[in-house]
């Protein structure tokens, strides 16, 4: 299923996260110029390919990583095992070598430097969260290595207009309007009277809270509360007291799994619930899942990927996923499909050089990964929607888009 991409929701937004990236890129790229000799040439080796892929292995995302790294070692193996990647009409095992980010956009540039310079990859698969990638991505333009990304906002690469990355995920335009979308087909008595934001203080909170924003306005509600949300704080008394004193019944929350967690624990003990809590960023991993227990049930989260998607091995991808780890996840195939990008776009270029690989992608279709077809632009974008599940016995229920789930509204936490 094809989703449209959306307009930027709003203009101002969009300026000053221009002006905020490109401080980012003038900065990164001073910091990397003073450590590169020289360029290193991108052609495959005589025996194999190697892909780096820096992961946050440690840190507040490692959950992420965990199942990141996962998806890539999957990824490459069946490569493999299908006889791997055809250069200069020979076909090529890959070799995947992993770096620590340690969650860390200042880390990342290090990661990616090891793997460039010491590991001598041939080119790059992404980490995860948008300004990490953004790190990323502007170090392997610099070094001239081709950087496949997922997770990360168009908003936050498009303007950088590189030449050596290529990224697919959802826009926040249209990923920002699913839970209005979920709104209008509740009965009467369910849809939302008092709804808040609560984005976390981070660029791609900022970023979401104004495409939700821009939401709002389209399908007719406005926010009961509104407030930017301190990152890693310990007390969100404050701030759910007002949530209580605004009559709120449904929130929709950006932030970190770890922040997620201690606001719905700091809810239960003030004995505050709403009906309708979507999380995005914080809601959808395992590690949430086992930090609350049965209190994860009712939770709305985002999501990249559905094993029920009707693409070629997506239900294969989900059940070998729980089969080892016993649940399900939503995201494994966004990542397994951006390695089944690279490894398809080395082969259409017949060579592992940056600007050959840029040629194979940029404005090119990728036919039955396990996110569907993929069409890249002519920026190197490509458009997936946004998903939406609903927590419930521990298993991600999928609502959104085409799922068979019908979403249970919460009720208060002595009635569960």
């Amino acid at each position: 299923m094809r989703w449209p991409c959306a307009p930027a929701p709003d203009e101002n937004w969009e300026d000053e996260m221009e002006i905020s990236l490109k401080g980012m890129l003038a900065g990164l790229l001073l910091t990397t110029a003073l450590s590169v000799g020289g360029t290193f040439a991108a052609n495959a080796g005589d025996n194999e390919i190697v892909i780096g892929a820096p992961i946050s292995l440690t840190g507040p995302l490692a959950g992420d990583g965990k199942e990141q790294k996962w998806a890539y070692e999957q990824a490459v193996a069946d490569i493999n095992k299908a006889g791997g990647v055809t250069v200069g009409g020979k076909k090529l095992p890959i070799r995947l070598v992993i770096a620590d980010d340690e969650s860390s956009e200042g880390k990342v540039a290090s990661a990616l430097e090891n793997l460039i310079k010491v590991q001598k990859v041939d080119a790059l698969l992404s980490t995860h969260s948008g300004p990490m990638n953004i790190a990323g991505a502007i170090v392997a333009e610099k070094y001239k290595k081709f950087y496949m990304i997922t997770t990360a906002f168009p908003f936050e690469w498009q303007p950088l207009k590189l030449k050596y990355s290529a990224l697919f995920f959802f826009h926040p335009g249209p990923g920002a309007e699913v839970p209005f979308e979920i709104w209008d087909k509740l009965p009467a008595n369910e849809k939302p009277q008092h709804p808040a934001l609560v984005s976390e203080d981070s660029p791609d909170g900022k970023g979401f809270g104004g495409a939700f924003e821009a939401a709002a306005k389209k399908y007719g509600y406005s926010f009961a509360v509104d407030d930017p949300w301190a990152i890693g704080a310990t007390d969100y008394s404050a701030l759910i007291t007002k949530l209580k004193a605004a009559n709120v019944d449904a929130m929709l929350v950006f932030g970190s799994p770890a922040d997620t967690v201690t606001l719905l624990r700091q809810m239960k003990e003030l004995g505050f619930s709403v009906p309708y809590f979507h999380g995005w960023k914080g809601t959808w991993t395992g590690e949430f899942h086992e930090a609350l227990g049965p209190d994860s049930d009712y939770i709305m989260t985002d999501g990249f990927w559905s094993a029920s998607y009707p693409y070629k091995g997506a239900k294969e991808l989900g059940d070998r996923y729980e089969a080892e780890f016993k649940k399900d996840s939503v995201t494994v195939g966004a990542f397994y499909a951006n390695a089944q990008v690279l490894a398809q776009a080395i082969e259409k270029a017949g060579s592992t050089d940056a600007s050959a690989i840029h040629d194979a992608i940029f404005g090119q279709e990728f036919k039955d990964t396990v996110v569907g077809d993929l069409k890249f632009d002519q920026t190197g974008f490509a458009l997936i929607p946004s998903v939406a599940t609903q927590w419930w016995q521990g298993k991600h229920q999928l609502i959104y888009p085409d799922g068979n789930w019908t979403y249970k509204p919460a009720p208060a936490w002595d009635k569960r």
